[in-house]
């Protein structure tokens, strides 16, 4: 036996030709949060110290040879 799903926006039952939604009012709905940006996952930012941390940065890196 399968369980019922529930439209995400809503909370009343999901119509299986518009999974995960029961209407195309919720899936607009959602479509508005996602362009509006409600949806968004939060960045994290890399500070300025360890960007000039990198490899080869390091003085002398050309093995001591002079040009």
């Amino acid at each position: 036996m399968t369980a019922s799903k529930t439209c995400p926006i809503c909370g009343k039952p999901s119509d299986p030709g518009r999974t995960p939604f029961c209407s195309p009012r919720c899936a607009d709905v959602d479509l508005n949060r996602w362009l509006k940006g409600a949806y968004a996952i939060p960045a994290v930012e890399i500070d300025e110290e360890d960007e000039s941390e990198q490899p080869g940065d390091a003085a002398g890196e050309d093995g001591g040879l002079r040009h």
